[in-house]
C-alpha cells in the first residue's frame, strides 16, 4: 500500500504517539496508527430514554397513535412541516397536538378550515388564523401553474421557449394589451393572495404570509438545447415569488437540487459538481425579450434566490429488505442514502437544507416497489427521526400521498387498491415520532446555533482503539461497520449509533473519540441488533 502522506503528531491524551496517513485506496479515509502508549481513559455515555409504548399492531390499518410519547416541541433552530396522513385522527379532539409531537408547521391541505385557513371566499370581518406565520406551509404543485394559468411548460419543460414571462408592454401610442393571465408573472404574483386565507393581508395590498413555500413542479429535466430557456424561467419565477411574500416567508423547491443521488450512496457522488439548473445564470435568448423577460435577472440563477435547498430521497423497497446485501458501492442502504445525500450537498452549497421524507416506499421498477405498500421498518423510521438531524439539516417536510385516514376498513376487493391509503399499517409514524421525541425532548438545548456537527469527521475505531477512521456514509456502508455520528456543543457531546440491517441476536462494539479544542474524549458503544442508540456525555478537558 503506497503511503501518500506521513507525519508525526502527539496524542491529545496519554503518552502515546500516533502517525497519520492517507492511502490511495481509501481516498477520503483518515487512518491513525498507534505506535505506543496506553489507551486514554474512557467516559461512559448516558443513554437517552426510550418511551415505553406498545406499537399499533400490524393487523390494524389506517391508524396511528401520537400519544406514544409525551409533549415536546422542536428547538427554534429547526422545522418540520406536517404533510402526512391522518391528522384527522386527532385534530377534532386537539388541534394543537401535532405541534406538541415534533411538527412545527402544517401544509395547507392538512389545515383546519375556518380555524387555521379560510377556504371559501373572503373571511369574516376580523377573522384571523389560529396559526402563526411560521406554522404555515404550502406545497405548490405543477397543477397550480398548468391548470390555473394555462402554463403547459409546468408539464412539459420543452415548452420553455414559448412560455410568456409577462404580457409584453404596448408599443408607444398603441392601446394597452388586455391582461394575460397565462404568464409566469401572473402565476407567481397571484401567490401573494394567500394572505386572504389567514386574514392578515397588509393594508391596501397583498403579500403571501405562509412561513414556507415548497415548489414541486418536477419539470426540471429538459434537453440540452433548452437549458438556457429553462434556467431563465426558473430564475424569473422564484425572483417574482420572492417579491410577493412576507419578509419571514422562505421559498425553496424539490428541484433543482445541487446533486441528486436518487437513493444511492456511491463513492462517485462525493465528486459531484452542482447541477446546471441550480447554478446556470439567466441570459437573453433569441425571443426572450419579446416574451417579457426582464434584464434584472441577467447573471442571476435559481440558486441565488432560493432560501433553502431540498436534498433528500424517498426509499424503495430494497432499502427495507434485511435479507439482501447492502454493502456494495452500488447497493442501496437506507442510512447511507440518508446521510450521504446530505454530506454531498452540504459541500456544494452553504444554504439551509430541508429534505422531503416519506415513511413508505415510493413507486419504482425495483423489486416489490410497484406500489407504496411497504412501511419503513421500526429502526428505519426511528432512525430517520434521529440521524437526519445529525447532519446539521435545518428542516424536513414530512409527506404522504394520502391525506385523511379512516381506521379499520375492510381489505379492498380490488387488488389495485390493496396496500394503499387506509389499507396500510401506519405504525411507522409512531416510530418516527418516537425518534424525534428521543432527540428533541431530551437534547433540544444542544440545538441552539452554537453546535458543531461532526459528520464525516466523526472518528471511530472498530478494533478496540488500535486504528481510528473518519468515514463518510459510503465508506461506512462498504466497510460494513456501525454508523456513528456526533454533535458537539461546548463540553457536551451527543452520539447516535447503529449497525444497520443487523439481526436481533447480533452484537457490535464501536469506539468513538473526540480529540479537538482541548478535549480528549473516548467512549465505547455496544449495539444490539439494529437498535438506534443515542447517548450523551460531558467531556473533560484533556492536555495537549
Amino acid at each position: 500500500m503506497k503511503v501518500l502522506a506521513l507525519g508525526l503528531v502527539i496524542s491529545l491524551a496519554g503518552t502515546g504517539y500516533w502517525y497519520w496517513q492517507s492511502n490511495e485506496n481509501e481516498s477520503d479515509m483518515v487512518k491513525a496508527v498507534q505506535l505506543q502508549g496506553p489507551l486514554p481513559a474512557q467516559t461512559a455515555l448516558s443513554p437517552t430514554p426510550r418511551s415505553r409504548f406498545t406499537p399499533t399492531p400490524s393487523t390494524r390499518k389506517g391508524y396511528y397513535n401520537l400519544d406514544i410519547v409525551s409533549d415536546f416541541t422542536l428547538p427554534a433552530t429547526k422545522t418540520i412541516t406536517f404533510c402526512g396522513a391522518g391528522r384527522n385522527l386527532h385534530v377534532q379532539q386537539d388541534r394543537t397536538k401535532i405541534f406538541r409531537r415534533g411538527f412545527s408547521a402544517v401544509d395547507q391541505t392538512r389545515m383546519v378550515p375556518g380555524v387555521e385557513l379560510w377556504k371559501d371566499g373572503f373571511p369574516a370581518k376580523g377573522w384571523k388564523s389560529a396559526l402563526q406565520l411560521s406554522q404555515r406551509a404550502w406545497i405548490v404543485y405543477r397543477g397550480y401553474f398548468r391548470d390555473a394559468f394555462g402554463l403547459s411548460w409546468a408539464e412539459n419543460s420543452e415548452k420553455a421557449g414559448e412560455t410568456l414571462y409577462r404580457t409584453p408592454p404596448a408599443t408607444p401610442g398603441a392601446r394597452p394589451a388586455p391582461l394575460n393571465r397565462n404568464t409566469l408573472f401572473q402565476a407567481s404574483t397571484e401567490l401573494s393572495g394567500a394572505c386572504f386565507g389567514f386574514g392578515d393581508c397588509p393594508p391596501g395590498g397583498t403579500k403571501n404570509t405562509y412561513g414556507f413555500i415548497f415548489l414541486d413542479i418536477e419539470n426540471d429535466n429538459t434537453s440540452v438545447g433548452n437549458r438556457q430557456e429553462q434556467a431563465n424561467l426558473y430564475t424569473y419565477m422564484i425572483k417574482t415569488i420572492k417579491e410577493n411574500i412576507s419578509p419571514q416567508t422562505q421559498v425553496g423547491s424539490i428541484a433543482p437540487v445541487l446533486h441528486n443521488s436518487v437513493g444511492y450512496s456511491r463513492a462517485d457522488d462525493y465528486k459531484a459538481t452542482p447541477e446546471w439548473l441550480w447554478t446556470m445564470p439567466a441570459r437573453h435568448t433569441n425571443n426572450s425579450r419579446q416574451r417579457g423577460m426582464p434584464d434584472d435577472i441577467i447573471g442571476k440563477s435559481f440558486g441565488d434566490y432560493a432560501d433553502f435547498q431540498m436534498p433528500g430521497t424517498y426509499y424503495v423497497y430494497p432499502d427495507f429488505d434485511y435479507s439482501i446485501r447492502h454493502t456494495g458501492d452500488g447497493d442501496r442502504h437506507w442510512l447511507a442514502a440518508l446521510l450521504g445525500e446530505q454530506e454531498v450537498n452540504m459541500k456544494l452549497s452553504p444554504k439551509k437544507r430541508i429534505a422531503w421524507q416519506w415513511l413508505f416506499n415510493t413507486q419504482s421498477e425495483l423489486p416489490n416497489s410497484s406500489k407504496a405498500e411497504h412501511a419503513a421498518p421500526p429502526a428505519v423510521a426511528e432512525g430517520m427521526g434521529i440521524f437526519y438531524w445529525f447532519t446539521g439539516a435545518y428542516g424536513a417536510l414530512f409527506w404522504d400521498d394520502h391525506t385523511d385516514l379512516i381506521p379499520d376498513q375492510p381489505s379492498p376487493s380490488d387488488p389495485n387498491q390493496k396496500g394503499l391509503g387506509n389499507d396500510r399499517n401506519y405504525t411507522c409514524y409512531e416510530h418516527y415520532v418516537h425518534g424525534l421525541w428521543r432527540l428533541f425532548k431530551h437534547h433540544s438545548d444542544l440545538f441552539n446555533g452554537r453546535e458543531t456537527y461532526l459528520n464525516e469527521a466523526t472518528e471511530c475505531s472498530y478494533d478496540g482503539g488500535q486504528t481510528w477512521y473518519k468515514y463518510n456514509a459510503n465508506q461506512i456502508k462498504t466497510h460494513d461497520v456501525p454508523f456513528v455520528r456526533a454533535i458537539v456543543n461546548g463540553d457536551q457531546i451527543l452520539i447516535a449509533a447503529t449497525k444497520a440491517y443487523a439481526q436481533p441476536n447480533q452484537t457490535n462494539k464501536v469506539m468513538m473519540r473526540y480529540v479537538q479544542n482541548g478535549y480528549s474524549f473516548y467512549t465505547t458503544i455496544t449495539l444490539k441488533g439494529d437498535e438506534i442508540y443515542l447517548g450523551r456525555a460531558t467531556m473533560n478537558q484533556g492536555r495537549k
